[in-house]
């Protein structure tokens, strides 16, 4: 299906557009988009996590972050708290069950990817590309 020749990148960029149809699909009627749910879930694991520390952790600069958190807070999914000269970012119940709801599909998600290739090769793939992130940051 493929030619041998492509590079890695088109893979990914595959892999990552069918991972965020099926999210998109799976958490339609919750009116999230797909880039807003690592951000959302990162909230949610890390609570009264500040926005430097997401803009450092998701490697983004801080006004796409406070642009990405107002389309949160928007939607009801966290909520902004002024702590002296930070601001401190919680998730509502309503994002809170959403991104519970986000981390479920992941693993269902990931299961499939097991499926496919066996779970050596998974923890060998996930390994990998750990790495090559970790080096190319």
């Amino acid at each position: 299906m493929f030619d041998e020749n492509i590079p890695t990148v088109p893979f990914i960029s595959i892999i990552y557009r069918e991972h965020a149809k099926y999210l998109n699909e799976k958490v339609k009627d919750e009116g999230l988009s797909f880039g807003l749910y690592p951000l959302l879930i990162k909230i949610y694991q890390t609570e009264g996590i500040i926005q430097e520390q997401l803009a450092q952790i998701f490697h983004l600069n801080e006004s796409t972050i406070t642009r990405n958190l107002k389309k949160l807070e928007e939607k009801g999914f966290i909520t902004r708290i002024q702590d002296k000269r930070t601001k401190r970012v919680e998730v509502t119940e309503k994002g809170a069950k959403t991104a519970k709801k986000v981390m479920d599909y992941d693993e269902e998600w990931d299961e499939k990817i097991k499926d496919l290739i066996g779970i050596n090769e998974y923890d060998n793939l996930k390994g990998t590309l750990r790495k090559i992130s970790e080096e190319l940051i």
